[in-house]
């Protein structure tokens, strides 16, 4: 019997009376007749009002065993044992409101703290001498209670922009009532509220580190952390979430540009299998250089004089940023610059004789102000705007020379790619560097001695946590020839090694926009080690070089010329184009250029920038070419067991293994939609190839939502579908019935969205195709962006590849894993933390764990194994290159959507626009596939409605349509006729073309 989708609400006595009434008139009738009608139902009072029945929601699922296969290894984490001595207490959580003298409400963030020091230090008494942790904006917490539940003061700070409003040293009761009452120059009057919210019983933790469930302990942790904080906060550093930076010059590497990359430290309370542990790591952000505005300026705009400075780019720059006057050694915030030079810029001076003389207001120059009245000579301000450190009706002016930017402030503008190289070179530590920084700065913090922590039974070890973990075998790869081998330390070469499934380039180019390559060398080179690799290379169609007249134009030009070059020298479309650039790192013309081969004339490209050409560099270009399977159809290497096929779980039963992934835009851009990737594998039992599509979504929304978008009752345009209708062709006509999704960029606290948001778009998109079709899905989260690291116990080399560790800092609930895929050449190994938070597949602890380390293995890009499963590699992949070469504010609302990329719009109603049309030659180079015919008919695409590869020939057509036919010399477009193919199971139409050979209908882009 099925249960009734709709529930009554509350009945009260007299309902529940009549319905046990009901039940037992119900028994009786049964009982004495069977041939009598049923009685009626329940009577429903009118009151009664139904309710509809809301879906379970799901929930990560729980650990179901550990793994057990390899090599045992001893290792050290960078997690730090807590003892909790104190469970039966209470942590007090309190609301703040601070305004100001006129009621109006204060904004916190970077005065609260002085303003919560203030009212400590004038109020201890009233606070009975309790600390306090204040979260710097709305909320404080307690060890224990305040005297009060509801406290309000009034406290006097110096201006923020007057120095560091610290109170002084304690004096007499009379000294602490003028700090209460008496208001100095440059002072502002808050009036503070502080009122008992809610209390978070301490056992909560004990109780989650058992396993049990409790809604306290997230709140409880949390205030842990609010009282790291509050520990670095009152040793004066920089606080960035969890993070926290000395203003220390040794902590300071200079990145270029005027910003400079600051090293502090990250510590946050976890919970894990061995109990609550301290999570401490090294930490960097980025911070504007101090000094001398000016100096900032030239660096930032890689200006050498100040003359140059794009003033209007500097306002921009500049605004909000804090600085010190030098002429009063007080502390500013920038709200702009004057609009006319220092000696122009005129305001209004009152000027008095003093007695019974009014004073008068005289316009002056704010030159002649700081030169004459105050006596300060200017060397450059006059020629150069002012700093404005007012407020719209009431600025105030400073000549820039005076202005010196104070330290530790964050620079959250992009950086460019130079900067982040640098950044990344700098910031390297290996693993004996990382630890002995970790023992400076837990001892640097003396929590031993936190009074809050003291009174919360908090203690915390200072050795790091020693665990288990194991060494996975690198599985076996296959290569031509039917060649296996087992890489050596999670890497691989092809010297002596042919490429499995090698592609051919017969009508290619090279064009080369820059003046230090030999081109005819390199493509001697090229052909030559191709042909080493099983690549057939025929020489290339023409050299273009781009003309030096040409070279100092704005890069869209310089594209729009080369290809006017191409078109004129070129006999026919080619099937490839090697670009060579200037530069590697920021090179203009690679956006440009990517854009309008993709978009607009749908050719493969491959972009180098070859400093130093040789065997090896020109290996690793060769493998990107050919692992652009899309297009040119080809394969590098595989595994073993995909050969075989002998994958556990996945070559039994048809598997579909799918990555996303969701690129943003750069920090402060929340104007530039974000870009979703999904990559899904093809021809099962293979997980070696995999396709991608993307879409644009609502600027800075993690939780992708076009994963199904229906359109009508027999169409959607979701972006799973593709996915799924791809299996379908390329897998001979198989259906998946398990999916694999394994997602990346998305943190704990939205892992349910990720299983009813984005696993229900996926699950209504196969039952659209099919309503009887009931696939099983295993979800995997993938975390690169933690802060746990591992240590050889014995040893100063970073942790072997193939390192899992299930145990010790894992969850104590959920089921999650770290693994070392691959070999940390450089710093310190970053662990991929693993979190499996759905699977009716029924996977055990090993099996998910070798999935996930032959899955690093198949990047066809690397001869090394990558840190992330190779379906996620590929979805970031996709994701941010269309973002770095697509400009999206030059997208207009003549942009159609495409199969590839579509727009959509947010929940707020403002459309996101869509990604470029790409070329048909890109978005229907999937069709290759041959889909193998039914009943001796003529090989074809399968039906778009419902994916059935049953069809019938009804009548020729005689519609003719150009197709691309590679078979004819040099390729080009022939009329063809078609046919129309009619399914018999939906009746859905298809018009597929009728060319002669078999070659021809493989090698046609068949129309949707």
């Amino acid at each position: 019997m099925q249960t009734s989708p709709f529930l009554c609400g509350v009945f009260d006595d007299s309902c529940k009376q009549k319905g046990e009434k009901a039940k037992m008139d119900n028994s009786k009738s049964d009982k004495t007749s069977e041939k009598l009608p049923p009685p009626p139902p329940p009577a429903v009072p009118p009151k009664c009002v139904p309710e509809k029945a809301t879906a379970s929601q799901r929930v990560p699922m729980t650990r179901r065993g550990f793994g057990s296969r390899g090599q045992s290894i001893s290792l050290l984490t960078n997690h730090f044992k807590v003892t909790v001595s104190k469970t039966d207490g209470h942590f007090y959580h309190y609301s703040v409101s601070i305004k100001y003298e006129d009621d109006s409400i204060v904004d916190a963030k970077g005065i609260g703290r002085k303003i919560l020091d203030q009212v400590y230090e004038t109020y201890k008494t009233e606070l009975a001498s309790k600390r306090f942790a204040y979260d710097g904006e709305k909320s404080l917490f307690t060890v224990g209670p305040l005297p009060q539940n509801k406290l309000e003061f009034t406290v006097i700070l110096a201006d923020a922009g007057v120095g560091n409003g610290s109170p002084g040293p304690d004096g007499s009761p009379g000294e602490s009532d003028r700090k209460r009452s008496r208001k100095q120059a440059h002072s502002k009057t808050y009036k503070v509220a502080i009122n008992f919210a809610a209390r978070i019983p301490m056992q909560a933790i004990a109780n989650a580190l058992r396993g049990q469930d409790s809604e306290n302990f997230q709140e409880a942790v949390r205030v842990l952390d609010i009282m790291l904080r509050q520990n670095a906060a009152q040793k004066g550093c920089l606080l960035v979430r969890q993070s926290f930076f000395h203003n220390e010059p040794r902590n300071f590497v200079d990145l270029g540009g005027g910003v400079v990359g600051c090293r502090g430290f990250h510590s946050s309370f976890r919970a894990t299998q061995g109990g609550l542990s301290l999570n401490m790591d090294v930490s960097t952000t980025m911070i504007v250089k101090p000094g001398p505005v000016i100096d900032f300026l030239m660096m930032n705009q890689k200006v050498d004089n100040p003359g140059r400075i794009d003033w209007a780019k500097a306002k921009r720059m500049l605004k909000n940023l804090r600085i010190k006057a030098t002429n009063t050694n007080m502390e500013y915030k920038i709200s702009g610059l004057s609009d006319l030079r220092c000696k122009e810029q005129l305001f209004s001076l009152k000027q008095g004789r003093g007695g019974s003389i009014e004073a008068q207001e005289l316009n002056v120059t704010v030159y002649d102000y700081f030169v004459h009245h105050r006596n300060i000579q200017l060397k450059y301000s006059g020629d150069y705007p002012c700093i404005n450190t007012g407020k719209p009706k009431r600025p105030v002016y400073i000549p820039i020379e005076l202005c010196s930017l104070v330290s530790l402030q964050r620079y959250t503008k992009a950086l460019s790619s130079l900067q982040r190289a640098s950044l990344v070179e700098k910031s390297r530590q290996k693993p004996p560097e990382r630890m002995n920084a970790l023992k400076q700065a837990l001892s640097s913090s003396d929590y031993a001695a936190d009074p809050l922590l003291v009174a919360s039974g908090i203690s915390i070890s200072t050795d790091f946590t020693r665990i288990q973990g194991r060494i996975l075998a690198a599985p076996k790869l296959r290569v031509g020839n039917g060649q296996d081998f087992v890489p050596r330390s999670g890497r691989w070469n092809f010297n002596q090694k042919r490429l499995i499934e090698p592609v051919k380039l017969e009508r290619w180019a090279v064009v080369s926009f820059s003046a230090r390559c030999d081109m005819k060398k390199l493509c001697d080179d090229m052909i030559r080690c191709g042909q080493m690799k099983g690549i057939f290379i025929n020489p290339p169609f023409e050299v273009l070089q781009e003309r030096k007249e040409f070279r100092n134009n704005p890069a869209p030009i310089r594209v729009d010329k080369m290809f006017e070059m191409i078109k004129s020298r070129l006999p026919g479309t080619p099937q490839f184009i090697l670009c060579i650039l200037s530069e590697r790192k920021n090179s203009d013309v690679y956006g440009p250029w990517k854009r309008r081969n993709l978009s607009e004339f749908g050719i493969v490209t491959q972009c180098i920038a070859p400093s130093r050409v040789n065997d090896q560099y020109l290996t690793n270009v060769l493998l990107k070419i050919n692992a652009k399977e899309k297009q040119l159809g080809g394969l590098n290497s595989l595994l073993t067991i995909e050969h075989s096929p002998s994958i556990p779980l996945v070559s039994q039963v048809p598997t579909l293994i799918v990555g996303m992934d969701v690129s943003h835009g750069s920090p402060g851009r929340s104007d530039v939609p974000s870009v979703a990737a999904v990559v899904s594998s093809r021809q099962w039992p293979l997980i070696s190839r995999y396709r991608a599509a993307v879409r644009t979504q609502s600027p800075k929304l993690e939780m992708i939502d076009s994963l199904f978008k229906k359109v009508s009752d027999e169409e959607d345009q979701g972006i799973f579908r593709e996915a799924l209708r791809d299996f379908y062709r390329s897998s001979r006509g198989r259906k998946p019935d398990q999916i694999i999704i394994f997602r990346d960029g998305v943190s704990e606290s939205q892992f349910n969205q990720v299983l009813n948001i984005e696993l229900e778009q996926i699950i209504e998109s196969c039952k659209f195709l099919d309503e009887k079709w009931s696939p099983k899905f295993m979800v995997v989260v993938a975390q690169k962006n933690h802060h746990t690291k591992f240590f050889q116990a014995n040893s100063p080399d970073n942790v072997p590849p193939g390192t899992v560790i299930d145990n010790g800092i894992c969850s104590p609930r959920t089921n999650d894993f770290y693994m070392c895929a691959h070999a940390g050449m450089i710093g310190t190994t970053r662990p991929t933390h693993y979190h499996v938070l759905f699977d009716e597949i029924g996977f055990s602890a090993d099996e998910m764990q070798e999935l996930v380390h032959s899955l690093s293995y198949v990047y066809q890009r690397s001869t090394t194994a990558i840190s992330i499963v190779a379906p996620i590699c590929y979805a970031h992949l996709a994701a941010a290159q269309m973002s770095q070469f697509i400009k999206f504010d030059e997208l207009s609302e003549r942009s159609p959507s495409h199969h590839s990329g579509s727009g959509s719009t947010s929940s707020g109603g403002i459309s996101v626009p869509a990604l470029p049309v790409l070329h048909e030659n890109i978005t229907n180079t999937i069709s290759r596939t041959k889909v193998p015919p039914i009943d001796g008919e003529t090989a074809g695409v399968e039906c778009n409605k419902c994916m059935s590869a049953e069809r019938r020939v009804a009548e020729e057509c005689r519609q003719q349509r150009p197709v691309w036919v590679s078979t004819a010399p040099m390729g080009r477009f022939v009329p063809t006729r078609y046919i129309r193919h009619v399914h018999t199971r939906c009746r859905a139409e298809h018009m597929l073309p009728n060319h002669i050979t078999q070659q021809a209908v493989e090698q046609s882009r068949l129309p949707r």
